[in-house]
């Protein structure tokens, strides 16, 4: 009985579900649509091969070519106002009736009387290398040797080549560019690096009253290296604005003995297939061949000593990263030496007799990089032969952090303002390469 009753219920569900349906469907024409087809083709010239090319031929209707007619461009000229749907009008060149150098478009590259059509590969202040010191050791022809050479080495270690009570000094510099030189809360990088370049320096000085010799150097700020070389079967250039240079009356003494130079004979270069060794260089072709050390003849301090890069700026994204800050100290002081060496040697390709040493410093306020760079060759055309030398240690930190706004918390100071994790050794380095062929 019961499940006679299940059964009616369902029965009396079904036609009331086919009563709504059908007052939807009142007033249209349906039509049941052919069934579509389940398994595959039934096998046919047509479905097998396609249709014969005489049938493909009679479908396939040939459109009429139809004549080209040239139109005449409608502008908004005439309205003196932008029309949607006209197009933009074009003028002829004003022609002012004399020379506006302010206003005036130039010549073109293929016109200006320094153009050429070899290329030529420039490294700038700006340039930013994607391989870094790897990229920089092809294009200068240098073997790298981790950290620094034996005679900056034995000042770092002769304690009579040491400042008296040199860790206070630094520790007031270092107070004195991040805490009390402006008013600002936090000072700016942009302020407090270039303010503890100038007291780090300015404690070196105080070695002039045992080497009389510093006092015989000179700071140059804002002067332009030039120097071009050859590489393979390209062009390249060092110029441009760079680091503050340091001059000295008498040259670094060559760092690497002649059996070191001779051993970098068997020194493979290191490539980076398939990045082009000249990746991140700007490609000009207007541009004169110079090799200029950025000083008149006759100069007082002409022998180039050590470069300073100061990584200022703000702008995380605008800083140099400490690899590419580290190619840009080695291109340039390869630029300096090879600009040196030209005026002394000449410009023919040869091994120096007396090499060339440039040092490098670079800081962004906290992060020192230190490099010796020698050059001993200007013969840079094939990787075969006598090869330039350079000494880089990376990555010494002055102090670990600077704590601008002291840490409260509940009411305590945890931890009051001031500089932490501070490492005297890092200027013990800057000093020794300070003191470097004066002692």
């Amino acid at each position: 009985m019961a499940a006679g009753l299940v059964v009616l219920r369902r029965v009396a569900a079904a036609a009331a579900a086919a009563r709504g349906r059908g007052a939807l469907t009142r007033g249209i024409l349906t039509r049941a649509a052919p069934r579509r087809h389940r398994g595959p083709l039934p096998r046919t010239p047509w479905t097998t091969r396609g249709p014969p090319p005489e049938v493909l031929a009679q479908r396939v209707e040939r459109r009429p070519v139809r004549e080209q007619v040239e139109l005449d461009t409608i502008t908004y000229a005439g309205r003196q106002h932008f029309m949607p749907g006209l197009a933009r009008p074009r003028f002829p060149r004003w022609d002012r009736g004399w020379h506006d150098r302010w206003h005036s478009r130039g010549p073109r590259y293929e016109d200006m009387p320094l153009y050429k059509e070899r290329s030529c590969y420039i490294c700038h202040q700006r340039a930013r290398l994607l391989e870094g010191v790897r990229q920089a050791q092809w294009l200068t022809k240098t073997k790298l040797v981790e950290g620094l050479p034996p005679s900056v080495l034995s000042i770092l270690d002769n304690p009579a080549h040491q400042l008296e009570d040199y860790e206070e000094g630094v520790k007031r510099a270092v107070s004195h560019a991040r805490l009390w030189h402006t008013t600002e809360v936090v000072p700016r990088r942009e302020y407090y690096c270039p303010v503890l370049f100038e007291d780090l320096v300015h404690l070196c000085r105080l070695m002039s009253a045992k080497y009389p010799s510093l006092t015989k150097r000179m700071l140059a700020r804002n002067y332009k290296v030039a120097a071009m070389w050859e590489r393979g079967s390209t062009l390249l250039q060092v110029r441009g604005l760079n680091g503050i240079l340091m001059n000295s009356m008498t040259p670094i003494p060559p760092v690497a003995s002649k059996e070191e130079i001779v051993a970098t004979a068997e020194h493979v270069l290191e490539t980076f297939y398939p990045i082009s060794p000249t990746i991140d260089l700007q490609e000009v072709h207007v541009y004169k061949e110079l090799n200029d050390t950025g000083f008149r003849d006759g100069y007082p301090y002409p022998h180039p000593h050590t470069l300073f890069f100061l990584e200022s700026a703000n702008i995380r994204t605008n800083r140099f990263r400490p690899e590419q800050l580290r190619a840009k100290m080695l291109m340039f002081a390869f630029g300096n030496a090879l600009a040196k060496a030209k005026v002394l040697y000449g410009n023919d390709p040869k091994v120096l007799e007396q090499p060339v040493v440039v040092q490098s410093i670079g800081t962004d306020g906290q992060q020192f990089q230190f490099m010796v760079f020698q050059l001993n060759t200007t013969d840079l055309v094939s990787n075969d032969g006598i090869k330039n030398l350079v000494w880089i240690d990376s990555d010494q930190n002055l102090y670990e952090k600077a704590q601008c706004i002291p840490e409260v918390k509940k009411r305590v100071v945890v931890k009051p303002a001031g500089i932490y994790g501070f490492q005297p050794d890092t200027f013990k380095k800057f000093l020794a390469l300070y003191l470097h062929g004066a002692v």
